[in-house]
């Protein structure tokens, strides 16, 4: 009985993200005066406020600020994992806002890749192992499981360490299982929080390569950064401020952003 209950579950959260609002243009993340608001004992702190952004499917936007500018909020409130005080949000055609804790849990795992700073992987587990994980939770069969991810990790060029542990990897090794892991159920969506704040420089640039070649082929990523090399590689930087976007900003000019930051450095 339990199990069917389960399965009954997941049939009506499968059904509600099928047949929620359809997709009508080319955006697959559209907020509407999106606010959030967190009560700190008897103060309120107001971490985003009428946030209005568009994502179009296949773009590669960073969010950019300063500590405290509502960035890692805003990629929150995209990813299911947090609600919104007010607004709206669609995601994929889902308004997030309507759906409940299993629906939110469901649209996690089939809608969205997610990529952190500290890499999240299982220290037990091989590189080959915790790419699988989350077929395990989407009910992927085993055999198809191991196939797609060996597929994931040669994608970023880790096929030749399948067996190994993390703690037998780099850092910037470990960034590419968990950038295989986020893809290998094949989500609508990549949202990284700080994917590149634990690595070197050159360790970087690679990243963002594989990250571009992925982009490339259709795949949407939102990366929330405060590292300008990381936002030059995208196609345009969302800058925020005190909880609003401030402005937008292209490759281009965050390039132009990095010289003239040298060259204030060169001065001082």
């Amino acid at each position: 009985m339990a199990e069917k209950r389960i399965a009954d579950v997941r049939r009506k959260v499968s059904n509600f993200l099928d047949t929620d609002v359809p997709v009508k243009t080319g955006n697959i993340v559209e907020t509407q005066n999106l606010t959030k608001v967190y009560r700190m004992g008897k103060i309120d702190i107001s971490a985003l406020t009428g946030v209005d952004l568009k994502v179009p499917r296949g773009d590669m936007i960073c969010l950019y600020g300063p500590s405290g500018s509502g960035k890692s909020t805003l990629l929150n409130l995209i990813g299911g994992l947090d609600k919104p005080t007010s607004g709206r949000i669609m995601v994929d055609g889902v308004d997030l806002t309507k759906l409940g804790g299993n629906q939110l849990a469901e649209f996690r795992l089939r809608k969205v890749g997610f990529i952190f700073q500290n890499y999240n992987l299982i220290p037990t587990l091989s590189a080959l192992e915790n790419v699988e994980l989350p077929m395990i939770f989407a009910k992927v069969q085993k055999k198809e499981r191991k196939k797609r991810a060996v597929e994931m990790l040669a994608s970023v060029k880790m096929d030749d360490r399948l067996k190994h542990k993390p703690d037998e990897l780099s850092g910037g090794q470990q960034q590419r299982v968990a950038i295989a892991r986020a893809l290998v159920n094949r989500p609508s969506i990549i949202l990284a929080d700080e994917p590149t704040g634990a690595i070197d420089t050159e360790t970087i640039r690679m990243l963002m390569r594989i990250i571009r070649e992925l982009n490339s082929e259709g795949q949407t990523f939102v990366i929330v950064t405060h590292d300008l090399l990381v936002a030059q590689a995208c196609k345009r930087s969302i800058i925020l401020r005190d909880g609003r976007i401030e402005r937008e900003l292209t490759g281009k000019e965050i390039a132009q952003a990095i010289i003239a930051s040298g060259r204030e450095n060169a001065r001082s």
